[in-house]
């Protein structure tokens, strides 16, 4: 259980802040930025849901941006905490790969009910849809940094993260859709519209 009885301790009035393995980085550090920007998703994914919670043909998917939220703090838990292969006294919080096939699952579901696509689909529509939009383009940086530390010396990111995060955007362009009245409001895409 996390216990939070001081909100400031002014270990970070230096520029760092700590990791879950008790190491500290500074605040511009790969890792840091890639588990503040999931965090940055689920703030997008909390204003959206601000537009389907209260509607009933929307309880559905607002369960599944429920459990998507509680995911991305388990990513960011993951995140946060490199695999060192040192013994921290706990065993860390990863990501798994039933968390993978369980989005996987709910993208199926959702799109198997939407309108068939015929164009690129702009961000708007519904407010529910515009924020799911956000969400998304910020899943997908968060992404793109996770690739990267991947890729950085003497850095890992898990697999099943990496194939979470990969999703999280496909499952929101889904979830935006599904927002859009199952994709018949999208706003569509018309190339060289204004030319």
């Amino acid at each position: 259980m996390v216990r939070l009885n001081k909100i400031y301790t002014r270990t970070g009035d230096n520029g760092t802040t700590g990791l879950g393995d008790g190491s500290r980085r500074s605040k511009y550090d790969l890792r840091v930025a890639s588990y503040g920007t999931v965090d940055e998703a689920n703030a997008a994914i909390g204003m959206a849901r601000l537009s389907t919670t209260a509607v009933p043909e929307l309880a559905r998917l607002d369960a599944i941006l429920a459990r998507i939220q509680n995911d991305l703090f388990d990513l960011g838990a993951d995140l946060c905490t490199p695999d060192t292969g040192k013994d921290l006294g706990y065993e860390p919080l990863r990501i798994v790969a039933t968390q993978v096939a369980r989005i996987e699952a709910e993208i199926d579901e959702l799109n198997g009910e939407l309108a068939p696509l015929k164009s690129f689909v702009l961000p708007g529509g519904s407010a529910a849809a515009a924020h799911l939009h956000l969400a998304r383009t910020i899943a997908r940086r968060a992404e793109r940094l996770m690739a990267e530390l991947a890729v950085s010396d003497g850095e890992q990111v898990g697999e099943a993260a990496m194939h979470y995060v990969n999703r999280l955007s496909d499952l929101l362009f889904v979830a935006a859709r599904y927002a859009n009245d199952r994709g018949r409001d999208d706003v569509l895409w018309v190339p060289g519209a204004n030319r």
